[in-house]
């Protein structure tokens, strides 16, 4: 292990260790994730009290639950499944991103160990200036102490740390001849933030676009304003995946100045997912 990446593993063990633990143990937030690997593995090192749950979204990759269960990790059911939760709220987007209040965000412990590192993206360098911060959950969870123990780490020090450790990861992180790629991620499938809207996840699982859709139907049933809005749940997939303004939108499926160019949303979403999408 480089001299560097030693330093930072050093103060994330003293960091750990200083957590008060006289009311319990300290939950260790694991995703199946390559950095949930980590912070598992140094709470280990620091021989401090844990409990390592995985939140169930119902709606992570296949495989996940199998992973978890093999580190020896909790595996806690949803309280509502997705798509029932798409049923009554409508489909999760950039801008409304509900999903993770009701399937990931929320309190079990007083303490909780989390990867989440600043070079992920720009917001959560922002965000997060120091290891450790005070959280406070909705629907009067009340607050959760936060501890960010490789909040300063890069990729190259994850896959240099999970090597060194011998970490067997998720098998998507690894390619057919069983290289490992630390540069992918692990999420829910067809996550609205992902830089293509979750458009690749849809291509590798068309089955589940199927069942989303489905039940969108269910939630624009009993919503006028949005069927008004769009006319049909087809044409909201379009929107959501497809354009960046509502002007953008109208101007595909009216074909604007050129009616003759309207795109019909379910046939063309068909064609690229390659599914019958039918309901």
């Amino acid at each position: 292990m480089t001299e560097a990446l030693q330093k930072k593993v050093d103060f994330a063990i003293k960091l750990l260790r200083s957590i008060p633990t006289d009311d319990g143990p300290i939950e260790v937030s694991f995703s199946g994730g390559k950095d949930s690997e980590v912070i598992l593995e140094l709470a280990k090192m620091a021989g401090i009290p844990y409990r390592a749950i995985y939140k169930n979204t119902s709606i992570d990759p296949p495989g996940t639950i199998a992973h978890c269960k093999s580190k020896g990790v909790e595996v806690l059911a949803p309280t509502i499944n997705f798509f029932d939760l798409v049923k009554k709220k409508g489909c999760p987007t950039m801008r409304a991103r509900f999903c993770c209040e009701y399937l990931k965000e929320y309190k079990v412990l007083d303490r909780a160990v989390q990867g989440i590192r600043r070079c992920e993206s720009v917001k959560r360098a922002k965000r997060y200036s120091e290891p450790e911060v005070c959280r406070t959950y909705p629907h009067k969870q009340g607050k959760c102490r936060v501890y960010l123990p490789i909040l300063e780490w890069t990729d190259a020090d994850v896959a240099e740390f999970i090597t060194e450790r011998g970490i067997k990861c998720h098998p998507l992180y690894y390619d057919e001849q069983g290289n490992f790629h630390v540069e992918r991620r692990l999420g829910c499938i067809g996550c609205p933030l992902r830089g293509d809207k979750g458009k690749a996840d849809f291509v590798k699982y068309p089955k589940f676009l199927k069942r989303l859709i489905a039940s969108m139907q269910e939630w624009l049933d009993t919503h006028a304003h949005a069927h008004a809005k769009f006319g049909n749940v087809y044409n909201i997939v379009f929107h959501n995946l497809f354009c960046n303004t509502y002007a953008q939108y109208q101007n595909l499926v009216t074909g604007g100045m050129f009616p003759e160019t309207a795109i019909d949303s379910k046939e063309f979403l068909e064609n690229y997912f390659k599914i019958d999408l039918t309901i």
